[in-house]
């Protein structure tokens, strides 16, 4: 297999203030990582780890302030950083799509169904009239909408959080993407709808031909649906390997972390629900060193003065970590 996306030591600032008081704040820290032709990566960490800034990054959408400050991101061999904006926005919801985490603030409420996922037809396809119509709902058949042409005319307010999600994915599908990036798509569903969805991605991608990103604190959900799983926190990639390498033998520290809280019992005391100590730290406040070094429980002296390599410990497993990189 080929890479389709490959990012190479990339870093993001999110500048605070103006003029002489802007303050400069590291978001990403040297990430790399990429996406095989065909592949689901996972991007796993907690909140404010960096995961969505890092697909933001990749379709050019960084916040207010937000910058590239070094690196380079490569989507079919071309950097996206250096494309004209033109170019970019051609590549942004055609060849590039996402699937957003809330699909209650990503549909707009004032229009109809059908009438968002026309627009997508007609800019990137060039589709109009009866041709446009066809293949709306034929999306809404591929992702198991039952009566399409009913809910093609429904606004937002009149689906379920499942259903509002069913069609985000639909108009992520609608120009054959070769990259489907999807942010923690599943967050704001009951139990019941989220294997749904989960059990829908994976009956999509044995269809299609395109790649996906994603993004999830869930490791259940990365055991799903990721062939291979990149782990960040703060700011940094600190482990990446196969999803059989993460569940069997995870060598960093957090890692670690992430898999007894999702076991939910420390072997010690089986009455106690076991949680890292500590919170991420805020991009304003990264201790020097490994950024995980304070809530780390095998911390070493030189953890706390110099920050690891990202290097190759086993075949395809790489890992940020003092104790394994001797």
């Amino acid at each position: 297999m080929s890479a389709l996306v490959e990012i190479r030591d990339l870093s993001v600032d999110i500048l605070k203030g103006r003029g002489g008081g802007t303050k400069i704040l590291p978001i990403l820290r040297h990430i790399d990582l990429s996406v095989e032709k065909g592949q689901v990566l996972g991007l796993v960490g907690e909140s404010g780890c960096g995961k969505t800034m890092t697909v933001l990054a990749i379709l050019g959408l960084l916040p207010e302030g937000g910058q590239i400050s070094s690196g380079q991101i490569f989507f079919q061999g071309r950097d996206l950083i250096k494309l004209p904006r033109r170019e970019m926005e051609g590549l942004r919801g055609k060849r590039i799509t996402m699937i957003f985490q809330e699909p209650m603030t990503s549909l707009n409420p004032l229009l109809s169904i059908g009438s968002q996922m026309r627009e997508i037809l007609l800019q990137h396809e060039g589709l109009t009239g009866k041709a446009n119509r066809d293949k709306c709902i034929s999306l809404l058949e591929t992702v198991n909408i039952s009566e399409p042409e009913k809910i093609y005319d429904y606004y937002p307010f009149r689906l379920s959080g499942g259903m509002q999600q069913r069609v985000m994915i639909a108009m992520a599908l609608a120009c054959e993407p070769e990259l489907i990036i999807a942010d923690e798509p599943t967050t704001a569903l009951d139990v019941t709808t989220q294997a749904q969805i989960l059990d829908l991605f994976n009956e999509i991608r044995g269809r299609i031909r395109s790649s996906f990103i994603f993004v999830t604190h869930d490791l259940g959900v990365i055991a799903e649906i990721a062939d291979r799983t990149s782990v960040i926190y703060s700011g940094y990639v600190v482990e990446e390997c196969s999803v059989a390498a993460l569940f069997q033998m995870p060598l960093h520290p957090y890692t670690d972390g992430l898999m007894r809280s999702r076991m939910g019992r420390r072997n010690s005391n089986r009455d106690q629900l076991y949680s890292i100590p500590g919170t991420v730290p805020s991009p304003g406040n990264i201790p020097e060193g490994c950024p995980f070094a304070p809530r780390c429980q095998v911390v070493m002296e030189r953890c706390r003065r110099e920050v690891p390599p990202l290097a190759e410990v086993q075949e395809g497993h790489r890992v940020r970590c003092w104790r394994q990189v001797f």
